[in-house]
């Protein structure tokens, strides 16, 4: 006696696909806000490393009685610059054992009275902050206003009331 191999119809292939389209209609842009939240979360994370790592430094330039002058600087291939001429001896080589990534971070950092009060980092298309106030809820609100790491500390300082002098 022979058994006839039973295989799926047609329609039920087709009802297959469609339950899994729906899931994937569901699922596809819940975990999209996932990646951008996590991307925020590992720039802020970034920028506090980068906020210890440059209080470290001050503390270290302060033993050797120099200092980092107030204002905003801006970090790009391990090179310090700020509106005016800084000469900081070779600032990526001397933050490096504090923050092993400096040569390839694109950041920004302000100094108000000898301290680092505020610090943003760019990772890829987002940045993070230290005091952190991006998220992935404010992102899109604030995410044409910030142009560049410079742009992005200035905003931090304004959105957790940071005064300089």
């Amino acid at each position: 006696m022979k058994r006839k191999l039973h295989g799926f119809t047609l329609i039920e292939l087709i009802v297959v696909i469609a339950i899994i389209g729906v899931l994937a209609a569901i699922l596809v842009p819940s975990m999209l806000g996932y990646v951008k939240k996590s991307k925020i979360q590992g720039a802020n994370t970034t920028a506090n490393t980068l906020h210890k790592a440059v209080a470290a430094y001050i503390v270290d330039l302060d033993v050797e009685d120099m200092c980092i002058p107030d204002g905003i600087h801006t970090v790009s291939d391990g090179t310090c610059t700020n509106s005016e001429p800084v000469d900081l001896g070779n600032f990526a080589k001397d933050l490096k054992q504090y923050f092993s990534d400096i040569e390839k971070t694109d950041a920004a950092f302000c100094i108000d009275d000898g301290l680092c009060v505020a610090v943003s980092v760019k990772s890829k298309k987002f940045y993070g902050t230290y005091p952190p106030f991006l998220t992935a809820k404010n992102w899109d609100y604030y995410s044409d206003e910030l142009t560049d790491e410079k742009a992005v500390v200035e905003k931090a300082m304004q959105v957790n009331h940071i005064e300089t002098d």
